[in-house]
């Protein structure tokens, strides 16, 4: 999988918030995008989703040389942030059953193996508004780990996570190192401890 970015540039009002960033990332190469609060790392990451538009510039997206028509990108993507919103009125194994019509869990991988995977064996049946920010994080970051999707895309992963949420974080993020796309958005080192490919957004800020 390559995603090719082409002199991507986002404007707000009259104030750009960068621009001319053009690279290519492949799911060989990890890529970390790093930048401090408000300079548009999140807003990067929604362009390269598919989210939102760019004011200039396009994304491209080959699947074994094969370029994906726009309207499949999101079959191939899966974007994991703390404020992606989760379908509350629904118990974890109601939401996962339903998440997994639209996406496709990783060849071996049952539901049940999912909410092991997430240590949440005991909320199987709690519906997600009574879940902790921490529990709500890890369910999202493991949709990211547990699909079949080919691109994951992750917002600040470490957030609301405890030191053994960020212990299981890792652990699931190596096996998947290599086998998927993966670009994070974070200031955390730890957060893309597996790959020293980075960008800093506020190198294109005054482009």
């Amino acid at each position: 999988m390559t995603i090719s970015l082409e002199d991507l540039g986002k404007k707000f009002v009259n104030q750009w918030l960068f621009k001319g960033i053009s690279l290519q990332v492949r799911s060989d190469h990890p890529l970390a995008v790093t930048g401090p609060n408000g300079s548009g790392k999140s807003t990067l990451l929604k362009i390269i989703s598919g989210w939102m538009l760019p004011t200039k510039g396009s994304v491209s997206y080959l699947l074994e040389d094969k370029k994906i028509p726009e309207d499949q990108v999101y079959r191939h993507i899966d974007y994991v942030a703390p404020y992606v919103e989760l379908i509350e009125e629904l118990t974890l194994k109601e939401f996962l059953e339903f998440h997994f019509t639209q996406k496709k869990l990783r060849p071996g991988i049952s539901v049940e193996d999912f909410i092991e995977g997430v240590y949440l064996e005991k909320e199987k049946n709690k519906y997600l508004r009574y879940f902790s920010s921490g529990m709500k994080q890890r369910l999202r970051l493991g949709l990211g780990f547990y699909s079949r999707s080919p691109v994951l895309l992750i917002d600040e992963p470490t957030t609301n996570l405890d030191e053994n949420g960020k212990i299981w974080y890792k652990k699931q993020m190596e096996p998947i190192i290599g086998d998927k796309l993966i670009i994070i958005a974070s200031n955390q080192p730890e957060d893309y401890f597996f790959t020293d490919h980075a960008i800093s957004v506020t190198d294109y800020t005054y482009v």
